[in-house]
């Protein structure tokens, strides 16, 4: 199975990340510090959000399936050989004018979910660069994303929302950027934090990432120290020593605010409270836990916004498609299944809104063996605040020769990321005002100053 990228360790990010560079370097001004501050002095209550990326570019077009007779037969046309039976996908309690759905059958409490209105999609949104139109598209005039239908592009581009640009900070890193309060301590947690490594969707000017694992307590030592005497007492002594070397002082510096960090993180995690949700043993299941673990441990961190993001790969089918899904959808149902019961648990099921992104959307039509690269999807959102039992966005008609499909049954998105994100943004707690800052292309699909949702997927925030 071809491997595929989904973070980016660049220098910029590294020396951001260790502290090698001052404000100056980083762009981030004294003044924008202090708006930073301003604007997250005035957030109420709690809020996270939950990014899931379904690395190597998920076939959401056999997750979210038609099933009316009409509609599935345009799918099963399409799909020939990749197309799930109709008997075996799960009934979604949705009608639209006849427009009937049902999810593929590993998504069974999904299914569920969604009835339940705690869960929607949003059908057929990817990255553009304008809007398309039909006439842009039979003309040849519309502007493409750079490096459209590759990997390395298209996820990093979801993780940005700048599908015009090559930029090395992303939609939560921005976001953190307005709405962090300015560490005070070396132990402080960021409110980004990630399961999936180092990766551009937290990365901002002044923030990064905060790394765990889904496994243990969620933080590895750093080069093996622990808080028992023989072994601390030492590397204390040597990390507070005065260093004439600009580098040994700051990477001291640096050393001492991961290991007060993560003791700090460990010591937090202790005392949340025990989530009694059970949890499946596979490693995003574990993950999802962790995240319930860590948000459990709020008030410990003193966070009033966290983001975190958590990576699922090995999604880019281009072979055994229909058993492969078989295979890997099942953890996706329980991971996220058991995260919301978790948020339940914890009273904060309106507080957290989980969603997915992928680097790209797939073909329709097959290869012989599976699906090829391709480019609007579908993405799951999750959480009390989400209006759920709703399909959001335009699915496609599945008509073959139609303007919209650019090839192959390869439909290109009638929604957006901006679009997708702003609601998110809007959500979370950035004011309309500062909506540019995060997506900086948002005014191309979206007017702030409407008095109306981008989408309508989640409730006011």
């Amino acid at each position: 199975m071809k491997k595929t990228p989904f973070v980016r360790m660049n220098r910029r990010h590294f020396l951001a990340g260790s502290g090698a560079v001052g404000l100056s370097a980083t762009g981030l001004t004294l003044s924008g510090m202090r708006a930073a501050s301003a604007q997250a002095s005035k957030l109420e209550g709690y809020k996270a959000l939950v990014c899931v990326l379904l690395a190597g570019g998920a076939d959401s077009f056999n997750m979210l399936v038609p099933s009316d007779a009409a509609y599935y037969d345009r799918y099963a046309s399409f799909r020939s050989d990749l197309a799930l039976a109709r008997e075996t996908l799960v009934p979604l309690e949705y009608d639209d004018a006849g427009r009937q759905f049902g999810l593929h059958p590993a998504l069974g409490t999904l299914g569920s979910l969604f009835d339940d209105g705690k869960l929607a999609f949003v059908s057929n949104v990817g990255l553009m660069v304008e809007p398309t139109t039909e006439a842009a598209i039979t003309s040849g005039s519309l502007r493409l994303p750079l490096g459209l239908f590759s990997h390395s592009d298209q996820i990093e581009q979801w993780q940005t929302s700048l599908p015009d640009a090559r930029v090395g900070t992303g939609v939560a890193g921005r976001m953190a950027d307005l709405l962090a309060a300015p560490s005070t301590s070396s132990a402080d947690i960021s409110m980004n934090i990630s399961l999936g490594g180092a990766n551009t969707w937290q990365t901002g000017q002044r923030v990064v990432e905060y790394a765990i694992s889904g496994d243990g307590e969620g933080v590895q030592p750093v080069f093996g120290y622990d808080e028992t005497p023989v072994i601390a007492n030492p590397v204390d002594t040597m990390l507070a020593q005065s260093y004439a070397s600009l580098f040994r002082r700051e990477y001291a510096g640096r050393l001492r605010g991961a290991v007060d960090a993560g003791i700090a993180f460990s010591a937090a995690l202790r005392s949340a409270p025990t989530i009694a949700t059970e949890f499946a043993g596979d490693p995003f299941s574990r993950s999802m836990q962790m995240i319930a673990r860590t948000i459990g441990a709020r008030e410990s961190l003193g966070a009033a916004r966290q983001t975190f993001f958590v990576v699922y790969g090995g999604w880019d089918h281009h072979d055994n498609l229909l058993s492969s899904q078989a295979q890997m959808l099942p953890a996706l149902n329980a991971g996220l299944s058991a995260f919301e019961l978790a948020m339940e648990e914890l009273d904060l099921a309106s507080s957290v809104t989980t969603f997915t992104i992928s680097d790209f959307g797939r073909t329709l039509t097959s290869n012989g063996r599976g699906s090829d690269h391709g480019w609007g999807g579908h993405q799951i959102v999750m959480g009390g605040a989400v209006n759920g039992g709703e399909i959001f966005g335009a699915y496609p008609e599945l008509i073959q020769g139609e303007a919209l499909d650019v090839g192959r049954g390869n439909y290109a998105p009638t929604l957006s990321t901006d679009e997708f994100y702003a609601e998110i943004a809007q959500w979370f707690g950035v004011a309309n005002t500062d909506l540019s800052t995060v997506l900086p292309n948002v005014g191309r699909f979206y007017d702030p100053t409407s008095g109306v949702p981008p989408i309508g997927f989640l409730e006011p925030g």
